[in-house]
């Protein structure tokens, strides 16, 4: 494959990452450079990803504190640049599982919270009809985050993470 073919494939992948992060609300920036990183072969300065997907500087920065944050992107000073370079994590599934999959069941967590209090908030409100339809949904949307906390925390979902 010729280097253009590469770079076609890379920015198709790249376009690809980005409309999947977007659907998933994860941001399209993010799914970009994310799969930008992980298709190169070394570290990049957010001037590079800036320039290559035709961000600006802010975006880019941003994503990649965000996709650092979560374990997903590492950053790399190299000595006499003052620059940063940003490279996928050593092991992207593990980091993945770590960083999203950590995210959401943070997030469960606090559902589950504002769940409860939700429930004692209706439980004076017993012969309301609004508020007893609104206490059953609210107890089903809690057995469908144990459900997934269960999924999330499976043994499987750590085995596709090595």
């Amino acid at each position: 494959m010729s280097n253009r073919n590469s770079e076609q494939v890379r920015d198709r992948l790249v376009r690809l990452a980005g409309t999947i992060s977007q659907d998933l609300g994860l941001g399209r920036i993010t799914g970009q450079i994310l799969v930008y990183l992980y298709l190169r072969p070394a570290a990049c300065s957010l001037d590079a990803i800036e320039a290559d997907l035709g961000l600006s500087k802010a975006a880019v920065s941003i994503a990649a504190r965000q996709l650092e944050s979560i374990g997903l992107l590492k950053r790399i000073r190299k000595k006499g640049d003052r620059k940063s370079y940003y490279q996928t994590a050593e092991n992207l599934g593990s980091a993945l599982q770590k960083g999203l999959f950590g995210l959401m069941s943070r997030k469960l967590e606090i559902a589950n919270g504002e769940f409860q209090q939700a429930i004692q908030e209706l439980e004076a409100e017993k012969a309301d009809a609004d508020a007893i339809f609104l206490e059953k949904r609210i107890k089903r949307a809690m057995v469908l985050g144990k459900r997934m906390d269960k999924i999330i925390s499976s043994p499987l979902i750590k085995l596709l993470g090595r």
